[in-house]
């Protein structure tokens, strides 16, 4: 059976981008991780070990968004590389990770990227 378990609107403060000024001041990051896995028998023992632990997933966005990168597509990958290695159960993963108010000399809320395996 397929399951889903979302950890959506983790909030971040990052040091991501291509201009230097961003590697000093920083900015604001929201990341959403939509997992594909079983956990039918989590669900009938009432048993967090069947499942994946939100505050997991949550620690480790958290780490992988505290390690500068230049893009956050290299940031949403190093997310889902370690997702897969940290939790066996996973069957797909999906992270988005929207940049709030990017510098783009222009009037724009937001840029994200999605990878989806």
């Amino acid at each position: 059976m397929k399951h889903t378990i979302e950890v959506n609107g983790i909030k971040v403060y990052a040091f991501h981008g291509c201009l230097p000024e961003e590697g000093k001041i920083g900015g604001y990051y929201v990341v959403d991780v939509h997992l594909t896995t079983d956990f039918s028998l989590a669900a009938e023992q009432d048993d967090l070990s069947h499942t994946i632990d939100y505050v997991i997933v949550n620690q480790i966005v958290e780490q992988e968004m505290a390690i500068k990168s230049k893009l956050i597509e290299h940031v949403g990958q190093r997310i889902i590389m370690k997702l897969r290695k940290s939790l066996d159960t996973i069957e797909n993963v999906r992270v988005k990770v929207t940049k709030i108010s990017p510098p783009i000399n222009g009037d724009v809320d937001n840029v994200a990227i999605i990878i989806q395996d």
